[in-house]
């Protein structure tokens, strides 16, 4: 006659398993696998990130604006924000307001004016940010620049709106500044100078250092997650382990084994 086992008075719990000394030592292994796998992911993620390619050129470097910029060829991205100096004359009275403008968090005013290089090209050139309109206007009669000019290059932006008012504009594009010249000879910088140094009554316009954008690597992201993942698991799998062993001790008999209304 077969006995069944006899159950214990107290249902087992999850605590007193997992006290056990082989559980001990298993959930220590399993915190040295996720610890693991964790520093794994953190190394991936680390990767995943990289700097864009530093391979471009220095943008605080004053170059001619000669070697890297013509007329009538379209701006590239490597162009954007590079210091450049440039022999250049002021076209009196040809200049052009420009509203809505930020600096240093304040809303004001841009006077831009029509320049003529050496060699004849015209270039537009942001002379200073004024915080009124009457400023700016105040500021326009008197509008030079220094010879070589220096300045930070920028493209051309797309007109926001139509010109509703001769001399005054939104955008800084180029294309509009044409409209607006008196005086054009054909040839023109695609885009635009930021003067380094204001004309008198103007202050100088924020112009900071171009940010690189970041590249993501999204394999090694990728890599990551799946590092992350099995941290998790490894905490799981100890769990799931105990958790199976308080089921089986608190569960019903064999259910090959007779019970006592068998016998």
């Amino acid at each position: 006659m077969t006995t069944a086992r006899p159950r214990l008075d107290e249902p087992m719990t999850f605590g007193r398993v997992a006290r056990r000394p082989r559980w001990i030592a298993a959930l220590i292994l399993a915190l040295a696998l996720a610890a693991g796998f964790a520093w794994l992911g953190q190394w991936q993620l680390g990767r995943s990130i990289a700097s864009a390619p530093t391979t471009g050129p220095d943008t605080e470097k004053v170059v001619p604006l000669t070697s890297f910029a013509k007329p009538g060829v379209s701006f590239r991205d490597d162009q954007i924000g590079r210091m450049a100096s440039v022999d250049a004359t002021l076209v009196p009275g040809d200049t052009v307001l420009l509203s809505d403008r930020l600096n240093g968090g304040v809303t004001g005013w841009w006077v831009v004016g029509h320049a003529v290089t050496a060699n004849g090209t015209d270039l537009a050139v942001a002379l200073g940010w004024a915080p009124t309109r009457s400023a700016a206007r105040a500021a326009e009669p008197t509008a030079t620049i220094p010879t070589p000019l220096i300045g930070r290059y920028l493209p051309s932006e797309s007109p926001d709106q139509p010109t509703v008012e001769k001399g005054v504009q939104s955008a800084s594009s180029v294309p509009a500044f044409i409209n607006q010249w008196q005086h054009y000879s054909g040839e023109v910088y695609p885009g635009y100078l930021v003067a380094r140094t204001p004309s008198a009554g103007l202050d100088r316009i924020d112009s900071p250092k171009p940010i690189p954008p970041d590249a993501l690597n999204w394999l090694n992201l990728f890599y990551a997650i799946e590092w992350a993942v099995f941290a998790g698991f490894a905490i799981y799998l100890w769990y799931r382990l105990v958790q199976d062993v308080v089921e089986k001790e608190n569960g019903d008999d064999d259910p090959t084994e007779p019970s006592d209304s068998d016998q």
